[in-house]
């Protein structure tokens, strides 16, 4: 860490600056959300540190496990395409919290959030798709790791410390995603406990408790437990650590949902706007790759009948049906009178896929729809990129106009708006993390 800049690295100042905008922005449109009411509700625990687009402060762990939950409960986040893992949801909250905690400056802050996002983006390295298929979370497992290494930056543990501190981290991971059964509420949750980890095991490496050196690549280490493999690919997660940033390349999601689905909405809307008749198709099949088949595809009737809003948000077949009805995949989109919309359930019923074994996923995300017309004619569009991405990024000023609609969801005024942005932007040049403005009635 001591070859590390003061700050965020220049490669990574920008993006850290569009992290705490996005994720900030979230917040404030999921605060009165029930599962943030829940979430606070059993989070009571008086203390100093903000929950953003809400009055009442918590102590540190609280506060992050309620901004990562808040965060990452629309799954409207940033990604990590490599991943996909969720580094904003996570690396956000804990390092807001630390240094709201600690009397942290924005340069500490900003150091944090590039470290703790590195790490878990280069974490996606090592066994791509095996965490998924093995049934956990990437973003909750990865993100324990990756926040306690940014805890540990920001509040400048040694070099002992950070590897004691990752090492307990492990311990602390978890997160399956059997949230995809039935749209339960779990999956909202692992950013804000990974969050608080973090915390934990940092602060408990600064006190002097000890972690495993072998952590990732030991034989009974991480990857063993969350991807069942020794044959990981540690030497790419570590070359160039420190003076490539993988982070500096985060995507920002334009839609309110999977991110694999989004390249397959951009597609939709591609159709209706070149003047697809919604109301004359008859079957739609669409190539896909096998790594997202279990999560977005599968079990097909689930998918094309999604059982809430929640459940949607990982349904390809509803993504391409709103994006056909509706021109759009945001928040609103995902509320759930459209979700039992008829109309939106009988297009998504006409939504097949078939598994194209040379898909580049996890290294793309991409879309592809074949429609098939009542008349017999078919139109077909490709999306070989995902639009917020590396290829198609979102600029800063799509970035406001997201934080502005999210802050108008959330029920707050332009003017507060206004100011609520100019806070969150100007965080790491504070001499002074202090969130105080962002605690709304």
């Amino acid at each position: 860490m001591a070859a590390l800049p003061a700050g965020a690295p220049g490669a990574m100042r920008a993006v850290c600056r569009s992290l705490l905008m996005d994720v900030g922005g979230i917040c404030i449109a999921a605060r009165h959300t029930d599962f943030v009411r829940a979430t606070l509700s059993a989070s009571d625990d008086p203390g100093e540190c903000t929950v953003i687009g809400h009055a009442q402060p918590r102590n540190v762990a609280m506060a992050a496990l309620c901004n990562g939950t808040a965060a990452h409960g629309e799954d409207y986040d940033d990604t990590y395409e490599g991943g996909p893992a969720h580094a904003g949801a996570v690396v956000v909250p804990a390092l807001l919290a630390t240094a709201e905690r600690h009397g942290l400056g924005g340069a500490e802050l900003g150091r944090g959030l590039a470290v703790g996002a590195e790490v878990i983006c280069r974490m996606c390295l090592v066994a791509p798709k095996l965490v998924h298929k093995a049934g956990f979370h990437p973003t909750a497992v990865f993100g324990a790791v990756g926040a306690a290494a940014g805890v540990g930056a920001a509040l400048q543990l040694d070099a002992k410390q950070l590897v004691d501190a990752m090492g307990i981290a492990g311990s602390m991971a978890s997160g399956i995603i059997e949230y995809l059964a039935e749209g339960a509420w779990t999956k909202r949750m692992h950013p804000g406990w990974a969050a608080q980890a973090g915390y934990r095991a940092a602060r408990m490496a600064q006190a002097g408790f000890t972690g495993p050196r072998t952590l990732f690549e030991g034989e009974h280490g991480f990857y063993w437990a969350f991807a069942r493999t020794h044959e990981g690919r540690f030497g790419d997660m570590l070359e160039g650590f420190g003076a490539r940033w993988l982070a500096a390349d985060i995507a920002f999601k334009p839609y309110a949902c999977g991110t694999m689905a989004h390249p397959y909405i951009d597609c939709a809307r591609r159709l209706v706007a070149q003047g697809l008749d919604v109301s004359q198709v008859e079957s739609i099949e669409c190539e896909t790759a096998e790594g997202i088949v279990h999560r977005l595809w599968e079990p097909l009737a689930n998918k094309q009948d999604p059982p809430n809003g929640y459940a949607a948000k990982f349904s390809i077949p509803y993504a391409i049906a709103v994006g056909l009805l509706r021109d759009d995949a945001g928040l609103a989109d995902y509320e759930e009178a459209v979700v039992h919309d008829p109309r939106v359930r009988a297009l998504a019923a006409k939504v097949r896929y078939v598994v194209d074994p040379a898909n580049p996923y996890p290294r793309q995300f991409t879309g592809h729809l074949r429609v098939t017309l009542r008349s017999g004619e078919v139109r077909e569009v490709r999306q070989g990129h995902f639009r917020g991405g590396v290829e198609e990024p979102l600029s800063f000023d799509d970035l406001v106009k997201k934080f502005r609609a999210n802050c108008a969801y959330g029920g707050v005024e332009e003017h507060r708006a206004r100011e609520l942005l100019a806070l969150l932007t100007g965080l790491l040049d504070a001499p002074r993390v202090d969130l105080r403005g962002l605690r709304c009635e």
